[in-house]
């Protein structure tokens, strides 16, 4: 799995992984181990007074193995790698499968205004009657990360607020 290149001038950027995301992926992962221990345990351990229930089942341990894996790669891949970050530039938003080949770069003349409607949602508008934008989803992003958004975006609308060129 390719690794999140150095950055020129990472002080000039917050980046917002998919952390949480990632936590599900992680427990998946740790689901299916278990359901393979627990086939393996049920079709191998028996009592002194009964064979093992699933006897002559041992392969079927192999099943939850390959979603384990899956599971696995898809949350170090959310965890490592960025969802939005946000730079001088603009906003980068990049999905979850192949990153490079679709991420969307919105920079800040694009944005008229920005909003959340709620905890889980942000509203990047391209024009000022708000008919046209982004609708993004926050819920890959940890609680706390989020807000440390919402302060950064309501930072960045007030510094607008008070340039007069906007």
């Amino acid at each position: 799995m390719a690794a999140p290149k150095n950055v020129q001038s990472p002080e000039k950027e917050l980046r917002f992984t998919r952390s949480a995301q990632g936590l599900v992926f992680l427990i998946l992962f740790i689901v299916c181990i278990i359901a393979s221990l627990a086939i393996l345990v049920l079709s191998t351990q028996g009592t002194e007074f009964e064979r093992p229930r699933w006897e002559g089942y041992e392969w079927t341990a192999l099943f939850p193995l390959p979603p384990a894996i899956l599971f696995f790669r898809y949350a170090l891949r959310c965890i490592r790698h960025a969802y939005l970050i946000l730079t001088p530039l603009g906003i980068e938003i990049f999905p979850l499968f192949r990153p490079e080949k679709h991420m969307a770069l919105i920079t800040w003349q694009e944005i008229q205004h920005m909003e959340f409607p709620n905890a889980k949602t942000l509203i990047l508008h391209r024009d000022a009657q708000k008919t046209s934008g982004i609708v993004l989803s926050l819920a890959p992003i940890l609680p706390a990360s989020r807000a440390l958004l919402r302060h950064t975006i309501d930072a960045i609308l007030l510094k607008r607020e008070k340039s007069p060129t906007s």
